[in-house]
Protein backbone atom coordinates (compact mmCIF):
# COMPACT_ATOMS: atom_id res chain seq x y z
CA UNK A 1 0.00 0.00 0.00
CA UNK A 2 2.16 2.72 0.97
CA UNK A 3 4.56 2.31 -2.50
CA UNK A 4 1.58 2.65 -4.32
CA UNK A 5 0.66 5.67 -2.63
CA UNK A 6 4.29 7.17 -3.11
CA UNK A 7 3.74 6.55 -6.60
CA UNK A 8 0.19 8.39 -6.96
CA UNK A 9 1.83 11.17 -4.82
CA UNK A 10 4.88 11.68 -7.33
CA UNK A 11 2.52 11.24 -10.37
CA UNK A 12 -0.04 13.74 -8.88
CA UNK A 13 2.74 15.91 -8.51
CA UNK A 14 3.66 15.58 -11.64
CA UNK A 15 0.88 16.00 -12.98
CA UNK A 16 -0.44 19.07 -10.91
CA UNK A 17 3.11 20.89 -12.36
CA UNK A 18 1.94 20.22 -15.78
CA UNK A 19 -1.76 21.84 -15.18
CA UNK A 20 0.30 24.72 -13.78
CA UNK A 21 2.29 25.22 -16.68
CA UNK A 22 -0.07 25.24 -19.24
CA UNK A 23 -2.81 27.41 -16.91
CA UNK A 24 -0.72 31.00 -16.81
CA UNK A 25 -1.79 33.76 -15.40
CA UNK A 26 -3.74 36.90 -16.97
CA UNK A 27 -2.24 39.37 -14.46
CA UNK A 28 -0.92 42.17 -16.69
CA UNK A 29 3.00 42.40 -15.88
CA UNK A 30 4.33 44.46 -13.19
CA UNK A 31 5.02 48.27 -13.81
CA UNK A 32 7.17 50.03 -11.34
CA UNK A 33 6.87 53.67 -10.41
CA UNK A 34 9.86 54.97 -11.95
CA UNK A 35 8.90 53.47 -15.34
CA UNK A 36 5.29 54.55 -14.93
CA UNK A 37 6.44 58.46 -14.62
CA UNK A 38 8.65 57.52 -17.81
CA UNK A 39 6.35 56.89 -19.87
CA UNK A 40 4.55 59.39 -18.85
CA UNK A 41 7.14 61.87 -19.44
CA UNK A 42 7.73 60.30 -22.81
CA UNK A 43 3.57 60.61 -23.90
CA UNK A 44 3.55 63.83 -22.42
CA UNK A 45 6.63 65.01 -24.72
CA UNK A 46 4.71 63.34 -27.71
CA UNK A 47 1.81 65.02 -27.35
CA UNK A 48 3.75 68.81 -27.39
CA UNK A 49 5.62 67.20 -30.49
CA UNK A 50 2.18 66.76 -32.35
CA UNK A 51 0.75 70.12 -31.19
CA UNK A 52 3.87 72.01 -32.01
CA UNK A 53 4.07 71.64 -35.48
CA UNK A 54 0.33 72.10 -35.95
CA UNK A 55 0.84 75.78 -34.24
CA UNK A 56 3.51 76.80 -36.67
CA UNK A 57 1.44 75.45 -39.70
CA UNK A 58 -1.07 78.15 -38.32
CA UNK A 59 1.62 80.41 -37.60
CA UNK A 60 3.22 80.55 -41.52
CA UNK A 61 -0.18 80.43 -42.41
CA UNK A 62 -1.45 83.48 -41.15
CA UNK A 63 2.18 84.86 -42.49
CA UNK A 64 1.56 84.22 -45.74
CA UNK A 65 -1.95 85.85 -46.02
Amino acid sequence: MNRKKKINEALKKRQKKQNAKLHRSNKPRYISKAERAQMDAEATDNQTDTVVPAAEACASDQSAD
